[in-house]
Formats: structure tokens, C-alpha cells, sequence
């Protein structure tokens, strides 16, 4: 193992990268794994991160020999010699062309929505994966970014086998990797968390990198969309990990409670988060579990003690320079959710605004009539036992509130477009109900 997981493989890969820094570049991450490498890359570089939308086109009856590629924006590489030796016919080769062109069209929509790909006529493009194997789609990707306009291609991989540059031919005015082992197997053999990324991971990295300095693109007006800064973040005797952003001009600041185990890392409330910073809102994400703790499955159903991490992580957020007089208010995702109404059912609470994503908030209990704070509740139309939970609990709430059902979305806000609406259903709540002289007093 050389790497924690992809974001740590694209940190030190950034570190080799550094001689970029203030150029004219943009990163493109291969979906779905090269993309939380290549965000990492982007963050480090201040640069653009976009993904680079490849699809390879298989002979038929052997999909597994590619006999070219296409990109977006009609882009295609041929390969002449394949399809001549494979006596492939043009009606064949333009109904895999089709077919093929549809599926990438579809992923465009789900990753980027209605923005326009990255201009990479005339820049220096470096294509990220998260490892090179093969290295088929990494050539295509090179030869896609090339034909797109690119003026220098670099291709850098965390990992890849002893000899990979031969593969790469000249589809790359540049290669860059870190580690290129004899032992080469599998790229997963050089990760500790080699677990699938999905769909949702792709479109949060996308939504965070809109939200760094290098993309101005979508922040409103008057407000300066901060990076995200590293903190050290007090809670009781206990340091935990975590990152904070605060836009200037912001009206209060949004705590995020994580739920069922998982970390300040979790996808889905990054894409919330990045989503509460464009519409000029501040946002802490942080641990609420240490590592070893993380591993109990006890403590991660321990609402009593989430709720007194997050309580005690809220009074560290208030003693920050850039949070003074501002309003705080959470977000509670899963588990998480129990443990935000929890903590803001605190008799000194001061909490401006909750919001539940799928949240268990009958975990709370006893304390749901001491909350005081307006509360949204989120549930997914499909997630039928935990939106009977909500509904439950919702009538145990004597403050003011709110069911909102995202039509057709399963727990996990997976389906196209449910998370969007989460962020958005999200952003309008804080937005209405905080106020830096706000203090979660109950309205009926």
C-alpha cells in the first residue's frame, strides 16, 4: 500500500505538479476514480478541474479492442489500421459511434448539468487518473484532449507498472508518476480504500472546485468564495480533523454532523457544502469520530456522544476570529441528523436553523420538543421506512418545521438531479433563518 485512498494519492501527486502553479492549465480527471485525485490536484494548483469525458469504441463482437475513441464536442480518434484489419464497415463503426455517443452525452449531463466543458484550446491540460494499468483509456484521453485543442498534454497517474511510459507512446508531451513498481498487479493493490467512486462523488468534486478560487464561475454577487481551510477542531479533551469556510459578507456558518460512520470526506455533504458557499454561506465540516473510534460500530450509533462533540465543536467555531457574531446552524445527515437535533435541543444552544438529509431524527428521542431551532427535514420519496421515521418525529417537534420529500430519490440521494435539490432545499432554509442577531428562537 502506498496510499490512504485517492484523495491522499492526489496530494502527493500535486507535489510533483507544483512547477504548474500560476500557469495556464487545466486538470481533467478520468470518471470515475481519476476525479477525487484530480480535484485534490486542482485544489493544490489553484486551477480549473473539469473531467475528460472519454468513451472507447469496441469492434464489434470484440469489444475489448478498441478501435478509436470519442470525446465531447464530436471529437473522434480513429484507429485506421484496427478497423481495417478487423474489416469493420463504416455503417458498423457509426452505429458504435452512436451508441457510445449517447452514453457520453448522458454522463456530460449528470456530471457538469448544464455547464459547458472546460476550454483547452491553446492551455497545457494535464489529464489525472487514479492509476495507469493498460493504459488504453489514458492514450484515449490524451488524444481526445489533444484534438480538443490542448497545446501541451501532460499525463500524471499516482501509480503505474515499471516500463508504463513505453505504453504511452507520444499521445503525452509529458508523463508524471510518483511510483511505477515491478510488482504491478492491479491498481487497487496500492490503496488502502480502493472502494468504488461514484456518480455522486464525480458531480461533488465538480461542485466543490466551482467553489475554489480558481473558478469564479456561479458566486453571487458581493460574496468572495473562500478555500477551504484545515483546522484543528476542539471537542472536549479530543482534537479532531476538520475544514472550514467562511465567504466574506457571510450570515452565519453551517455545521455539518456526518452520519453513520463517516467523515468531513463525505462526499455528498461536500456537495451541500460547496453548494452553501456559493450562495455566500460559511460551512465547518469536520470528524465527529477519531479514526479508531470509527471502528465501533457503538459509538457510531452513540447519539448522546455525537451530539456532545458537535456541541463542543460549536463553541470552538464560535471563539474563531471569522465566526464572531455570526449565526450557527446544522446540518445533520443519517445518523448525524439525531445528533445536530440533539445538540440544538441545548437549553443554550443558540442554534439558527436545522437540516435533516436523510436523517434518523427519532434517534433524538426525548429532546425533539426542546428544539427550538426552525428544522426542515429531508427524506427521499422512495426511502419509505425512514420517511415514516421523519413523519413520526416531526410531530414530536414544537418548533417550526418542515417535511420536504424529494420525489423519486432513494436514501442515498443517488438519482440524477436529488442531490441538487437537497442543496438547493438546503441553501433556502439557511438562507431564510439566519441572521447574525437570529438565535434559533421558536417561531410558530
Amino acid at each position: 500500500m502506498l496510499f490512504l485512498d485517492r484523495r491522499d494519492a492526489g496530494r502527493r501527486l500535486a507535489s510533483l505538479l507544483k512547477h504548474f502553479k500560476g500557469s495556464d492549465i487545466v486538470v481533467l480527471g478520468l470518471p470515475r476514480g481519476g476525479v477525487p485525485v484530480a480535484a485534490e490536484v486542482a485544489k493544490a494548483l489553484d486551477a480549473p478541474l473539469d473531467v475528460c469525458l472519454v468513451r472507447k469504441l469496441g469492434v464489434p463482437l470484440q469489444p475489448e479492442l478498441g478501435m478509436g475513441a470519442i470525446g465531447e464536442g464530436g471529437v473522434r480518434v480513429i484507429n485506421d489500421e484496427v478497423v481495417r484489419t478487423a474489416r469493420v464497415t463504416p455503417d458498423e463503426l457509426a452505429e458504435v459511434e452512436a451508441r457510445e455517443r449517447d452514453v457520453l452525452e448522458s454522463r456530460a449531463r449528470r456530471y457538469r448539468g448544464r455547464r459547458e466543458p472546460a476550454a483547452l484550446a491553446g492551455r497545457t491540460v494535464l489529464v489525472i487518473d487514479d492509476g495507469v494499468a493498460t493504459g488504453s483509456t489514458a492514450r484515449a484521453a490524451c488524444q481526445i484532449a489533444r484534438a480538443r485543442g490542448a497545446a501541451r498534454v501532460v499525463l500524471a497517474v499516482p501509480v503505474a507498472p515499471h516500463g508504463w511510459t513505453a505504453r504511452l507512446g507520444v499521445d503525452a508531451d509529458e508523463l508524471v508518476c510518483p511510483n511505477t513498481p515491478w510488482n504491478f498487479y492491479a491498481i487497487g493493490q496500492f490503496y488502502a480504500d480502493f472502494s468504488q467512486t461514484g456518480d455522486e462523488e464525480v458531480v461533488a468534486c465538480l461542485e466543490e472546485a466551482l467553489a475554489h478560487p480558481a473558478s469564479t464561475r456561479r458566486t453571487p454577487p458581493g460574496h468572495t468564495v473562500p478555500e477551504d481551510r484545515e483546522d484543528d477542531v476542539r471537542a472536549g479533551p479530543l482534537v479532531l480533523r476538520g475544514q472550514l469556510a467562511v465567504p466574506e459578507g457571510a450570515p452565519g456558518i453551517v455545521a455539518f454532523a456526518h452520519g453513520s460512520g463517516s467523515s468531513r470526506h463525505s462526499p455528498r455533504n461536500r456537495f451541500v457544502a460547496a453548494g452553501l458557499n456559493r450562495a455566500g454561506l460559511g460551512t465547518l465540516l469536520f470528524d465527529l469520530l477519531t479514526e479508531e473510534e470509527e471502528m465501533d460500530r457503538a459509538k457510531v450509533f452513540d447519539t448522546g456522544l455525537l451530539a456532545r462533540r458537535l456541541t463542543d465543536a460549536t463553541g470552538w467555531l464560535r471563539e474563531q476570529p471569522e465566526a464572531q457574531g455570526l449565526a450557527v446552524g446544522y446540518f445533520g445527515a443519517s445518523t448525524g441528523a439525531a445528533a445536530a437535533l440533539w445538540a440544538a435541543a441545548e437549553p443554550d444552544a443558540r442554534i439558527a436553523a436545522v437540516v435533516s438529509r436523510g436523517g434518523r431524527p427519532d434517534l433524538a428521542g426525548p429532546r425533539l420538543p426542546a428544539v427550538t431551532a426552525p428544522t426542515l427535514l429531508i427524506v427521499g420519496g422512495h426511502d419509505r421506512l425512514v420517511l415514516g421515521l421523519n413523519r413520526d418525529a416531526q410531530a414530536r417537534l414544537r418548533c417550526e418545521n418542515e417535511l420536504a420529500v424529494v420525489s423519486g430519490a432513494t436514501h442515498l440521494f443517488e438519482e440524477p438531479g436529488a442531490l441538487e435539490q437537497v442543496t438547493r432545499l438546503a441553501r433556502d432554509w439557511f438562507t431564510d433563518h439566519m441572521a447574525p442577531a437570529h438565535h434559533g428562537v421558536a417561531r410558530f
